[in-house]
């Protein structure tokens, strides 16, 4: 009797660590299943993040064009495209700052050959929205090189340019003008990367300010560069 008694002590034994060890694999494979689903879930939420966020900055939408570099003329040009982005261009370049009013495209196209992005938009885009174009412009890092400024009869409320490269946007909200600004202020189809975007020779009138000016006859001329109450200049 004692020995049966022992024996089944032992099977309860048994079958209670049977138990507990069948109770220990369901807590660590819960556990396991738990963790790989919070992980699985993570890493869908940071895919889905980083997918969206390549689809908002994607720049395919951007059109390419090639221009030869320094094409100097003292006439007005007529562009292919509205704005242009490269070819002909007046021998004195855009002050880069913000306007107010349009500027001459034979001088912006000159900066935009030293390197700035040219950030257009239409006359009757609200002023909150041109604000914010200024501030995308003077949070770049590089607001030495750009330029804003209206333009008439664009296809779209904004334009981002830079010299063989443009992009159209239907908001300053849109991420896409933060990445074109960072890829191609300065990029690697720029002819004359870092040249500069002010100095003595620049030209910070606006078109209604002032016309062209003439080739020089004799003496070399300097272009007007007093300041314009319509030109806010790049800090």
């Amino acid at each position: 009797m004692t020995k049966e008694k022992a024996q089944a002590r032992r099977d309860h034994l048994q079958k209670m660590r049977a138990e507990q060890q069948r109770k220990q694999r369901r807590a660590a494979l819960l556990m396991w299943g738990t963790g790989g689903l919070i992980i699985v879930v993570l890493v869908g939420v940071v895919g889905f993040y980083l997918v969206n966020q390549a689809r908002q900055t994607s720049l395919d939408a951007v059109a390419d064009y090639k221009y030869d570099a320094g094409q100097h003329v003292w006439n007005a040009v007529t562009y292919k495209e509205t704005p242009p982005v490269g070819g002909e261009h007046n021998n004195y370049w855009q002050q880069c700052a913000t306007y107010d009013a349009p500027i001459h495209p034979e001088h912006a196209v000159h900066s935009m050959e030293h390197g700035a992005v040219w950030i257009t938009y239409r006359p009757d885009l609200p002023k909150a929205q041109v604000d914010k174009l200024k501030a995308v412009a003077s949070s770049t890092g590089q607001q030495d090189y750009m330029l804003v400024s209206p333009f008439p009869n664009l296809s779209s409320p904004v334009v981002a340019s830079s010299w063989g490269h443009q992009l159209k946007l239907n908001s300053p909200d849109d991420p896409k003008l933060g990445a074109f600004i960072k890829r191609y202020q300065n990029g690697a189809g720029t002819p004359e990367p870092g040249a500069t975007c002010g100095g003595p020779d620049a030209i910070t009138t606006t078109a209604q300010e002032a016309p062209l000016p003439p080739e020089p006859t004799g003496q070399q001329q300097t272009p007007t560069t007093s300041a314009s109450p319509s030109a806010t200049q790049s800090q």
